[in-house]
Order: C-alpha cells, then sequence, then structure tokens
C-alpha cells in the first residue's frame, strides 16, 4: 500500500509549526531583496566614510616627541634628550619624566617649547632637539618624555 500524501503525525507538526511561527517568506527566484542590498551598500559606504574621517582627524597630530637618549649625572639628577616636532610658530609643552628600576616616576618636570626660526632644527623648524636636567628623589634607570601639547598655535 502506498501512500502519495503526508502522514497525519507529518501533516500536523507541519501546521502546528506554521500556526505557531508563521510560515515562511520567500522570494520566487530565491535572491535578496533589492532593499537589502541598497542598505549593505549604504552601510559599507557609511564604515568606509567614517574611516577616512579617522584617518584623517588622527594622522598628523599637532605636536609629537621623540625620546633620544638619558643621562644619569648622579643618583638624584638625570638628563633627558628628546625632539619635538612642531610648527615652528606654535609653543609647547612637554611632561618629561625619571622612572626607576619598578617604573615609578622619582623625576618629572614640565618644559616649554617655545616658537623657533625656520633655520632652527630641522625640517624647516619642525624638529627641535632638546635635552632638560631633572632632579630625582632617588636613583632612575630610564627617562623620557611622557606627553607633549600645544599650549599657543601662534596664529
Amino acid at each position: 500500500m502506498s501512500t502519495t500524501g503526508p502522514t497525519a503525525a507529518e501533516t500536523s507538526s507541519g501546521t502546528s509549526l506554521a500556526n505557531r511561527y508563521g510560515t515562511q517568506k520567500r522570494r520566487p527566484d530565491g535572491k535578496p531583496g533589492k532593499a537589502r542590498k541598497v542598505l549593505a551598500g549604504a552601510a559599507l559606504a557609511l564604515a568606509v566614510a567614517g574611516a577616512a574621517v579617522f584617518a584623517a582627524l588622527s594622522g598628523n597630530p599637532p605636536v609629537s616627541a621623540k625620546d633620544v637618549g638619558f643621562h644619569l649625572s648622579d643618583p638624584l639628577h638625570a638628563a633627558v634628550d628628546f625632539e619635538v616636532t612642531k610648527d615652528p610658530a606654535a609653543t609647547a609643552e612637554c611632561a618629561v619624566q625619571v622612572l626607576n628600576q619598578q617604573y615609578a616616576i622619582v623625576g618629572w618636570k614640565t618644559v616649554t617649547i617655545g616658537p623657533n626660526a625656520a633655520g632652527e632644527g630641522a625640517d624647516g623648524g619642525r624638529i627641535t632637539a632638546h635635552r632638560v636636567e631633572l632632579r630625582t628623589e632617588s636613583e632612575g634607570v630610564s627617562g623620557g618624555v611622557d606627553s607633549c601639547w600645544i599650549v599657543d598655535d601662534g596664529r
């Protein structure tokens, strides 16, 4: 005896699932809709534009510092050598620190880097070299610039 239709159990379970969750809506050709493609393209374009804005804003900071050297003249005095890159007309301040073996700050000084002539330093006056002498609480093992910021952009 052959049956051509679904069994009673299959029909009742299929019907109960459709009643419970609703029938699945499918396009006749099985492809995603045009609205979904447009939304995906718009989201991708927005992500690319956001990445471009982020890169443009963070790509060239107004001031940066590069540690060059550290010299310990005695257990309570140190010298830190560094380079500052900024607009020659701008005034910057840099926080210079000396650390001990446990990475604790044992010396700290904020120095002002004023405007300079275009012929001073390198890269048309954008890069200048500096040495800062610091007193320390105890013997340091390393030193460098913690951060720099612009206080007057010269305009």
